[in-house]
């Protein structure tokens, strides 16, 4: 295509462009001077460093630090003592993995992650799709069912140790079950059986669901409407067939990053176990476990620093795999 050749701006009339150059406000503008580049790049890196420096400094003080300590404590022996002088390699690491307690605490966990990841997967799912639908006062259910994301976790374990499932005639829970003709149940005295998981998902859920639902109903209204309306040209009826071919599938994404947070929330579980079953010797996740371990009587903080990075290694094998089974990550087209 030809290209108009440059005249002179006249009085009153924008100026013509330049052949090959950008046009500004006063006319054609030839090629940045380096210096102005070099003035610009020293502008974007300084941007750079003054907005992303905080953040690295408490990264590396408050993250990486005590990462790298913990690793140096677990290769000593190290019970009272946070300077040891005596190495002991990797019997500590030994050590904690023929430690029957450790090992139990990680089945504690399992259990745990069985109850805790689908039930608030769905229940987080579920109150998604009604939130999503209806149409009359949506942003006070979307705000209701957020609301408890914002209560601490030690004040809701409170409240269901003290007044839900107290375990006493007259508790919330058994209340109820007296309404229907049935014994008062010890929630949290025995571990047979085992009604102490019901009082610790129940509360993890409340906790939890609101915040998972934002991001569903997030995904929910980025999916394009034309799908729905194809899919119901092709004959697909509302409800589940459109839930399953169209709906759930462009939640992929989503799902993977939920399941992943659900599963690393689950294995930093300690508030809840902590407060609730505070003088039981049962129950008790990885997290308590090493909490007693490392900061009750005998303060072993060369067993607790091992213990502490044989789950922090868990934990990083497990979102590998799960990364890898779910394709989080992965191209929705890929």
């Amino acid at each position: 295509m030809a290209t108009l050749p440059h005249r002179p701006a006249r009085r009153g009339r924008s100026p013509v462009p330049a052949r090959g150059g950008p046009v500004g406000p006063a006319g054609p503008a030839g090629p940045a001077r380096p210096g102005t580049v070099r003035t610009a790049e020293r502008g974007h890196a300084l941007a750079f460093w003054l907005f992303t420096g905080p953040f690295l400094a408490g990264l590396l003080v408050f993250v990486y630090l005590p990462i790298g300590w913990s690793l140096w404590l677990s290769l000593f022996e190290a019970r009272s003592t946070v300077t040891p002088t005596e190495f002991v390699g990797l019997e500590n690491y030994l050590t904690m993995l023929s430690d029957g307690d450790f090992v139990r605490s990680l089945g504690t966990f399992t259990v745990f992650a069985l109850f805790a990841v689908p039930l608030t997967f769905a229940l987080s799912l579920g109150l998604a799709l009604l939130v999503h639908r209806i149409r009359f006062m949506r942003a006070f259910f979307r705000s209701a069912f957020f609301l408890p994301t914002a209560c601490s976790y030690v004040a809701a374990s409170l409240v269901w140790k003290m007044s839900i499932f107290n375990g006493v005639r007259f508790g919330l829970a058994n209340t109820v079950l007296g309404w229907l003709g049935v014994d008062s149940v010890a929630w949290l005295a025995s571990p047979d059986p085992p009604w102490y998981w019901l009082v610790i998902v129940t509360v993890r859920l409340w906790l939890q669901s609101g915040f998972y639902m934002i991001l569903f109903l997030a995904a929910l209204q980025n999916i394009p409407r034309v799908l729905y309306e194809a899919a119901a040209i092709d004959g697909a009826r509302p409800g589940w067939q459109t839930f399953r071919y169209i709906t759930l599938p462009q939640l992929r994404t989503t799902s993977s990053a939920v399941i992943l947070l659900l599963l690393i929330a689950a294995y930093q579980a300690f508030d809840e176990f902590y407060n609730l079953l505070d003088k039981a010797t049962w129950g008790r996740p990885p997290l308590v476990y090493l909490y007693n371990l490392a900061l009750g009587e005998n303060q072993d903080y060369g067993l607790g620093s091992a213990g502490a990075l044989l789950l922090a290694l868990l934990i990083c094998l497990v979102t590998l795999l799960q990364g890898r089974f779910l394709g989080f990550g992965r191209e929705r087209d890929a």
